[in-house]
C-alpha cells in the first residue's frame, strides 16, 4: 500500500520498511524534498513503533543538521524540513547516549526560530502595509518558539533532571495555545506538583478536563477522577481514552468487575490499543489463576478483528503481558 494508507492506518512498521524501500530505489539523489520527507516518515514510523533504539541510529547519519551543508548556497534557508530537525534533536541525544545533547540542539533550533521571527519584525517596521501578509508566518515561528520551550522542559525530566525542568517550566510564562498548555500541566504531573498542573489549565475545554482527571488520580481521588472522566465520556461517546481511564479509577476504587466490562465492551467495539490490551491483561491475572489462558483468548480474539477496525494492530508479547 501507499504510504499515506499506511500511516492512516497506524501500520507504523509497514510504513517505515516502504519508506526505506523508496529511500533506496526511486528517489533521485538530488531531490532533496523528498529523501527528507521520507527520512521523516521513516524515523518518525520507527519511534511510533517502539523501535526507537533504531531510529536513534539512523539519525547518527545526518550528523550536525546546523552544518553550512544543510543550507541553501543561495538563499541560505535550511533545506532539511522543521518537523525533522526537530525529531532529530532528540533521537541523537539517544543515539550518541547524550542527553544534554538534546537539550543543546532545542536552544539551537530556538536560536534559529528568533532569528527568523526578528527578520519578520524588522520587515514589518520597516514597511507596515506588510504586516498582514506575514502574520501567518510570524505566527508559526512564535508558534514553534513555545513549543521548543516545552520540549525542553521534556528532555530535562527524561535526564531526570528534575529540579531544572520545573524551574525551566516557571519561566515559559502563559504562552501558546490550550494544547500547549496542557504539555505543559503534564510535565507538571510528572514532576509531581499536580497543583501546577492545575493552574496551566482554565477547568473549560475538553484538554482541561482530562488534566484536571489525571490530576485527581495524581491525588489518589480516584472516585472524583472517575466522575470526571465520566462526564467527558458522555459528552464524546466515541472517545475511548475516557472510558479506559475511567476502568482505571474503577479499578482502583475496588470496582474490578465493572472496570473488567467497561475494558471488554471497548473491546467488542472493535478498539484494541495498547492501555486497553494492556490494562485489560493486568485485570485477569489479578482475578483468576488461569489468567494465562484469558491472555491467549484475548490475543486471538484482537487477531481476529476485522482488518479496518485494527488501526495500530502491530501488538508484540507485552501488550498482552505475556
Amino acid at each position: 500500500s501507499d504510504l499515506p494508507t499506511l500511516l492512516s492506518t497506524s501500520r507504523f512498521r509497514a510504513a517505515a520498511v516502504l519508506a526505506a524501500n523508496l529511500l533506496t530505489t526511486s528517489t533521485a539523489p538530488t531531490d532533496h524534498a523528498t529523501i527528507f520527507a521520507l527520512l521523516y516518515v521513516r524515523l518518525a514510523s520507527l519511534t511510533l513503533c517502539n523501535a526507537t533504539a533504531l531510529a536513534a541510529q539512523e539519525v547518527k547519519a545526518l550528523e550536525d543538521l546546523n552544518s553550512a551543508l544543510y543550507l541553501d548556497p543561495i538563499s541560505s534557508a535550511h533545506l532539511v524540513p522543521w518537523e525533522l530537525r526537530v525529531l532529530a534533536v532528540r533521537l541523537q541525544g539517544i543515539g550518541f547516549n547524550d542527553p544534554r545533547r538534546g537539550v543543546v540542539g532545542y536552544f539551537e533550533l530556538a536560536r534559529d526560530a528568533r532569528r527568523a521571527l526578528a527578520v519578520l519584525r524588522k520587515a514589518v517596521a520597516e514597511d507596515p502595509e506588510s504586516g498582514d501578509s506575514t502574520l501567518v508566518e510570524r505566527q508559526m515561528w512564535e508558534e514553534r518558539l513555545v513549543d521548543l520551550g516545552v520540549r525542553v522542559a521534556g528532555a530535562l525530566v527524561e535526564m531526570e533532571d528534575l529540579e531544572g525542568a520545573a524551574m525551566h517550566l516557571r519561566t515559559l510564562g502563559e504562552g501558546g495555545d490550550r494544547m500547549v498548555g496542557a504539555r505543559r500541566a503534564l510535565l507538571w504531573l510528572r514532576l509531581g506538583d499536580v497543583e501546577a498542573a492545575r493552574g496551566c489549565v482554565g477547568g473549560r475545554e475538553e484538554a482541561d478536563g482530562v488534566v484536571l482527571a489525571l490530576g485527581e488520580m495524581a491525588d489518589g481521588k480516584y472516585e472524583d477522577a472517575a466522575t470526571i472522566w465520566g462526564q467527558l465520556a458522555e459528552r464524546d461517546g466515541g472517545n475511548e481514552m475516557y472510558a479506559q481511564n475511567l476502568a482505571v479509577c474503577m479499578l482502583y476504587s475496588g470496582q474490578i468487575d465493572e472496570a473488567k466490562d467497561m475494558l471488554e465492551d471497548l473491546l467488542d467495539k472493535g478498539k484494541s490499543f495498547h492501555a486497553l490490551t494492556f490494562n485489560l491483561s493486568t485485570i485477569y491475572e489479578l482475578c483468576t489463576d488461569r489468567s494465562r489462558q484469558l491472555k491467549l483468548q484475548l490475543v486471538e480474539k484482537v487477531a481476529a478483528m476485522p482488518e479496518a477496525d485494527r488501526a495500530g494492530w502491530e501488538k508484540t508479547n507485552a501488550d498482552f503481558k505475556l
